[in-house]
């Protein structure tokens, strides 16, 4: 089963929040509708600008946290390589 990991953004350079996920789809429907409390709510983070797929949970939640303890800068040059407009990808997300 397919584990992603993902970053939000409220703006291009703004606010972001690492997280993952199982069903990407639905996490993402999740923070959009507001059903995720706390930071993604408080700073209206629901622009998806990054995933990546993972096979195994394990291997994505090393990643997650690697992730999240990454300098702001390195964070955005992820984003930027594959998403330089910080755009919404959630139409990438595979089925």
């Amino acid at each position: 089963m397919t584990h992603f990991i993902y970053i939000l953004a409220n703006k291009p350079r703004g606010a972001i929040y690492v997280g993952s996920a199982r069903d990407l789809r639905q996490r993402i429907e999740q923070h959009i509708s507001g059903a995720v409390p706390g930071h993604t709510k408080k700073y209206n983070v629901k622009t998806l600008v990054w995933f990546e797929a993972h096979d195994t949970l394990e291997m994505a939640l090393v990643r997650e946290r690697r992730i999240k303890r990454w300098r702001r800068s390195w964070k955005d040059e992820l984003i930027a390589k594959v998403n330089p407009e910080w755009v919404d990808i959630s139409n990438q997300i595979p089925f």
